[in-house]
């Protein structure tokens, strides 16, 4: 097993703790405060990093989040960056994999935990995410059209699936940005909390999720991810195929064999 906290120990901008709060649970922190945690060169490698870390892991979850001096979740690319480039560089730097898919393709439920500003980049990256919990104070946009350029990340393509294409086109052209309040009627994010049950929340979800089979969360996130990119009956299909695959791992007994003796499962693919 690789242990997380050893490969970020060489990591200037992202931290990893695992099982501090929730046993199977890595919390990622993204750490650039003089620049809000802009996604420059440095953080995206570091990133990627930590990312292809964990799937050879004892991670069974995922909280990605901005440290809390940091004073934001992501507040967008790093715009001295991209002034440099020419389109050449540019389609370069967006080949994939980016940061974006790593967390869309990481094996593992991700939580975004945002506790601040999430915005261009950063809103691409939480729309990434599989589970996106904001504090109160947060705020989301895709603001790059007041820079002449346009969401790159991403945005065009996830922002309309979240929250309609009417809303999608708003943000992305008028380049406002909205209080959290605002994410969560829209579907840009599922819960807001404030101090109080900001962290007991992320942290519960996070503890729930990491209490079942690694197999089958990761088969369940591949099936709800298709839902989007396939139409229903080719979804239904890749369902019933990824259903049938989990029937060849002991968790499936184990599961239900802990269910009809009333215990805990001990899953065999931890």
């Amino acid at each position: 097993m690789t242990d997380l906290a050893d490969i970020a120990a060489d990591c200037e901008t992202v931290s990893v703790r695992v099982g501090d709060r929730v046993e199977n649970v890595a919390t990622v922190e993204l750490h650039r405060p003089e620049a809000r945690n802009a996604l420059n060169t440095q953080l995206r490698s570091e990133f990627k990093q930590v990312f292809d870390a964990i799937p050879d892991s004892d991670v069974r979850a995922v909280v990605l989040t901005g440290a809390a001096d940091t004073g934001a979740f992501v507040a967008g690319a790093d715009v001295t960056e991209l002034r440099e480039r020419d389109m050449l560089e540019q389609r370069e730097a967006s080949k994939r994999p980016r940061v974006y898919e790593y967390v869309d393709e990481c094996p593992m439920p991700v939580i975004a935990r945002i506790n601040g500003h999430a915005l261009g980049g950063g809103c691409e990256l939480i729309q990434a995410a599989d589970i996106r919990i904001a504090h109160t104070d947060a705020k989301f946009g895709q603001p790059e059209i007041n820079l002449g350029i346009m969401p790159g990340g991403g945005g065009t393509q996830r922002l309309p699936r979240l929250v309609g294409e009417g809303h999608a086109m708003r943000l992305i052209l008028t380049g406002e940005l909205i209080d959290a309040s605002e994410a969560v009627d829209i579907g840009l994010v599922d819960e807001v909390h404030d101090d109080d049950s900001f962290d007991e929340r992320v942290y519960d979800i996070a503890s729930s999720i990491a209490e079942k089979s690694p197999a089958a969360l990761e088969l369940a996130k591949k099936a709800v991810r298709a839902s989007s990119r396939m139409d229903l009956e080719a979804g239904i299909e890749y369902e019933a195929e990824l259903f049938a695959q989990l029937f060849a791992t002991g968790d499936k007994d184990e599961g239900i064999d802990a269910f009809l003796e009333d215990r805990d499962p001990e899953w065999a693919s931890e």
